[in-house]
């Protein structure tokens, strides 16, 4: 893994849009999302290998970031494979695109852009013209997740709740996790935008805190009061009616709805369901798996003890304590009252209108 460098292209500009992924025609730049919100400062990759990497470090995380990054690692991939003949060139090009796949197993959209890269490689069949289709490629998937996600945005601002009521969202789904703007923090952005004066709640999101670190910093920039909670104080500011829904995004989800997104948002379903408040999850098409019928045949992150025993380097809990770490969890589709795309927002059944919404897409 490349060294942070810090300085580079300016990920955001004036208008705080966030852009943290950015393509130099020869490197990778990504926004380091271990080191936010105390610093901002970039990691310059030009190796495939070191993409995967960023991404097993979650350097950059949030599934629609996942893609972008993993079809740019395949050009890296193509780059450094390009002087061998053609059919040994695409037989290491699919080994790389495994290696890129395999950075972590619950996200989609990682598998998603690997085949969709080799797909473009496999059909091209001048070997000099593949390094340069891939590249346009990549660029084309990160145009459309912007995009996407502003369609996301407009179709779900209409749930947003009204003025003065609240909104909770859980772990980090702004433009840090995407291209640009963002799926469920874009929604409740783009309810801002359209003037609502609703009240913002995030969590922490504990083990990383990607709420209290990129979440709130996500917010501030967009110039948006939003109120830190600790995870387990979510079920006391629903009973005593601070929320009137709850928006996450999604890493997967199944062919009938279920969905596994960052671990807490199960208990946050079950906690709205308890009080009454309608659980929304916001996500584009290319995180949807029609191919898993529900969500037990969803793979899950399991990730290091070290994570959940301490952090940053400081340990929190004695030598030698065992923690289980799973990084995500699966909401049953009975809990959500919507899943917000950027064709529609579906409903139950989801068998139905999830197939329609990839469909439409």
């Amino acid at each position: 893994m490349g060294s942070p460098g810090v300085g580079g292209p300016v990920f955001f500009c004036p208008m705080s849009e966030i852009r943290p992924i950015n393509w130099t025609g020869s490197s990778l730049q990504l926004l380091d999302q271990m080191l936010l919100p105390h610093e901002q400062a970039t990691v310059n990759i030009t190796d495939y290998r070191n993409a995967a990497a960023a991404i097993t470090e979650m350097r950059v995380r949030g599934a629609p970031a996942i893609g972008v990054t993993a079809a740019y690692a395949m050009v890296l991939a193509a780059a450094e494979l390009q002087s061998r003949e053609r059919d040994h060139f695409i037989g290491a090009l699919r080994q790389a695109g495994a290696h890129v796949a395999a950075a972590r197993p619950t996200a989609v959209n990682l598998g998603w852009a690997v085949r969709r890269m080799l797909r473009v490689a496999e059909a091209e069949p001048d070997p000099g013209s593949i390094l340069p289709r891939l590249e346009a490629e990549a660029r084309r998937i990160q145009e459309e997740d912007e995009s996407i996600n502003r369609r996301i945005g407009e179709h779900g601002r209409g749930l947003m709740p009204s003025d003065g009521q609240g909104v909770l969202t859980h772990c980090n789904t702004g433009a840090l996790a995407t291209s640009a703007f963002g799926t469920a923090l874009g929604v409740i952005r783009a309810g801002w935008e359209a003037g609502g004066r609703f009240n913002v709640y995030n969590t922490e999101t504990r083990p990383w805190l990607q709420g209290a670190r990129l979440t709130s910093w996500e917010f501030q920039q967009l110039g948006i009061p939003a109120t830190l909670i600790a995870d387990s104080a979510a079920g006391v500011l629903m009973r005593q009616g601070d929320v009137s829904c709850v928006i996450t995004g999604a890493d997967r989800v199944a062919a009938n709805g279920d969905t596994a997104n960052k671990i807490g948002t199960y208990t946050l379903a079950v906690l709205a369901q308890e009080n009454g408040i309608p659980f929304y999850i916001a996500a584009p098409t290319s995180t949807v798996d029609l191919a898993i019928a529900h969500g037990d045949d969803i793979a899950i992150e399991e990730r290091p003890q070290h994570e959940v025993t301490g952090y940053g380097g400081t340990p929190v809990a004695p030598e030698g304590t065992p923690a289980y770490n799973p990084a995500f969890d699966v909401t049953p589709h009975r809990y959500i009252a919507g899943i917000v795309t950027e064709t529609m927002v579906c409903r139950p059944p989801y068998t139905e209108s999830l197939r329609q919404a990839v469909d439409a897409a």
